[in-house]
């Protein structure tokens, strides 16, 4: 059994590798990326490394080739993204992988959903339905990463956080719970054809964790529902572009789009995203971790 992953340079990539070397020896491992030079270290360690662009489908049979499995992870694109996937999933089955697993989203399926980010998702999973692989869908719920990271940041640096959430909740995730998916349902049977809602163990809306984050602080975190245009409105203040860019500014401190992130709280608040699952659990043996742990882990960050 070989695992490819695709675009192993990023965030997520470089986690799976890491969470698939303490599973599976490093020469079943084919990691992929537009520039091979940034993945040296891991060359080094045993892994295969090879080039592949999505935007380049002639480079992408020679890059699976030998591969059984693969972790297709969605690029940054949003919007246009599709092409690429479906590029890689053809040259993927023409190479003989046999399953693909797709990191998608909570409520791709969902045809109501208005979150931008669910017409990439729910396209790509229906183009694998069609590759001729076996498909698994990972369909994440917001990671709680993010909310510690950046949204937690941002709030506390303009003294409120304003959001168009309303009271809708949300099942948050650690990016490491659905690495720790990714892995397993590479490195096990019985994932072909399945999609798996991955989630953290409880679902909150903004005002909870507001309140999570006094109690860590101990100072109140203020909140202000306000409406979609409204909150258009604070990410332009900030500098935060409306489309999605592969190469976001770096002095933005917050690394999307608003059409990503102003869409997805409207589906936060129709309630798309108040979905808990027992996923984490039943295919990694452990328990998620909770949005409180990944508050406090991030605290010492937060701006005073």
């Amino acid at each position: 059994m070989a695992i490819i992953v695709s675009g192993a340079n990023g965030g997520f990539g470089r986690a799976a590798t890491e969470a698939l070397l303490a599973l599976v020896p490093p020469e079943d491992l084919i990691l992929t990326t537009r520039d091979p030079a940034k993945l040296a270290h891991l060359a080094e360690r045993g892994v295969t490394v090879r080039r592949a662009d999505f935007d380049d489908p002639g480079s992408l049979k020679e890059a699976f080739r030998g591969g059984t499995r693969m972790l297709l992870i969605s690029t940054a694109r949003v919007g246009t993204r599709v092409g690429q996937h479906k590029n890689a999933m053809r040259a993927a089955a023409d190479a003989g992988v046999r399953q693909i697993a797709y990191t998608s989203i909570i409520s791709a399926e969902k045809a109501a959903n208005p979150a931008i980010v669910k017409l990439d998702h729910r396209a790509t999973e229906l183009a694998l339905m069609e590759c001729g692989a076996e498909w698994t869908f990972l369909r994440d719920n917001q990671y709680g990463d993010a909310i510690a990271d950046a949204a937690i940041p941002v709030a506390l640096a303009g003294g409120i956080w304003q959001t168009n959430w309303g009271k809708g909740r949300v099942g948050f995730v650690a990016r490491a719970d659905c690495v720790a998916c990714a892995a397993a349902v590479l490195t096990q049977d019985g994932h072909g054809n399945t999609a798996y809602d991955v989630t953290g163990p409880e679902a909150l809306s903004f005002h909870d964790v507001a309140a999570l984050v006094g109690e860590i602080r101990g100072k109140p975190l203020p909140t202000e529902e306000i409406s979609d245009e409204q909150n258009y409105a604070v990410f332009d203040a900030i500098g935060v572009p409306r489309e999605a860019s592969d190469d976001p500014d770096p002095n933005i401190p917050i690394p999307w789009c608003s059409d990503d992130m102003v869409t997805f709280g409207t589906a936060i608040r129709e309630g798309f995203m108040d979905v808990v699952s027992d996923t984490v659990e039943r295919l990694t043996g452990r328990a998620p971790t909770p949005l409180r742990t990944l508050l406090e882990a991030s605290a010492s960050r937060w701006p005073a």
